[in-house]
């Protein structure tokens, strides 16, 4: 969950009755049941890579589930992922000690490293950090941040934000893009998952292509 403000929240895995669940200030900020759909959007993802290999970064480690997808991916070259949490990285390092070569986690908050990424330097962005609501609805900081997601993206490179179970492209995103993808893939949740539309039917990945 980004905080962009405040104390730091407290961080741990919880796991109980089967489920396994990244918890962030009390709130379930990821679950395993996800991974499939994690998978198919990492997939989607390196579909973009260049010739010589694909620059791929990503926003948020949660469990890691598309991170370590991605940089296993022959397609992929470089992965980076950007994690606001020290106590997330070392959950997922505890859980997986040997990590692929060409995968790297930094430090950050989202809103601010993005104005620092050089132009034209990466080939795809999957974002999936876990944001307070307050976060997700201010629209001045949208307006702000994605014309630098575009502007980071090398021509025909895509962002790929974390699956939605409801059929509509995101306000904080279209604007930004003229070519977008769209899959429909069947979910089934935990019983206790809260953040989704229902705890089954179809999730939707988007893919937003730079033209």
């Amino acid at each position: 969950m980004e905080q962009r403000t405040g104390s730091a929240p407290a961080i741990e895995l919880v796991e109980k009755n089967g489920e396994l669940t990244l918890s962030i200030g009390g709130e379930q900020a990821m679950q395993a049941w996800e991974r499939d759909l994690m998978w198919a959007s990492a997939d989607m993802l390196c579909e973009y890579g260049g010739e010589n290999g694909g620059e791929f970064y990503e926003v948020g480690l949660g469990l890691g589930l598309s991170a370590l997808r991605i940089a296993r991916n022959p397609a992929t070259r470089r992965h980076t992922v950007l994690e606001l949490f020290d106590e997330v990285e070392d959950l997922f390092r505890a859980r997986h000690p040997d990590l692929p070569d060409n995968l790297s986690i930094e430090r950050g908050d989202f809103f601010r490293r993005i104005f620092e990424l050089p132009s034209e330097s990466i080939d795809g962005m999957f974002f999936d950090p876990a944001l307070d609501m307050e976060v997700w609805t201010d629209r001045a900081l949208w307006e702000r941040t994605m014309p630098e997601v575009v502007r980071v993206l090398r021509p025909g490179g895509v962002f790929v934000p974390f699956f939605s179970t409801r059929p509509e492209l995101r306000w904080q995103y279209v604007p930004h893009f003229r070519s977008i993808r769209v899959e429909r893939h069947p979910f089934t949740a935990y019983d206790t998952t809260t953040y989704t539309h229902g705890t089954s039917g179809d999730a939707y990945i988007q893919c937003y292509r730079k033209d």
